[in-house]
């Protein structure tokens, strides 16, 4: 991977990306009016860290409630969904 500091407190790096990809980068570049792809790079990563972020704090929520239940609601909400599976299509 080469990086190079850029000049506005970006960096320029190398990545491999697929061919489709990589069209598909250009096109949204193009629809947007930006010479390149980088800003679209860039919005991508802050959606996916954003998002890997309340990931895991949606997980470690779950992980808090773990055992929050008594056994009769634990076995109530269990009688519940299994209720409720057997009537999906």
């Amino acid at each position: 991977m080469h990086v190079h500091a850029g000049h506005d407190g970006a960096m320029r790096t190398t990545v491999e990306i697929t061919d489709e990809q990589r069209a598909k980068l250009l096109k949204l570049a193009a629809e947007r009016r930006e010479k390149g792809f980088s800003g679209v790079v860039q919005e991508a990563l802050d959606h996916y860290f954003e998002a890997e972020l309340d990931r895991r704090e949606r997980v470690a929520a779950a992980l808090e409630a773990l055992g929050s239940l008594a056994a009769e609601e634990a076995e109530a909400l269990e009688r519940d969904v299994r209720k409720l599976r057997r009537t999906w299509r």
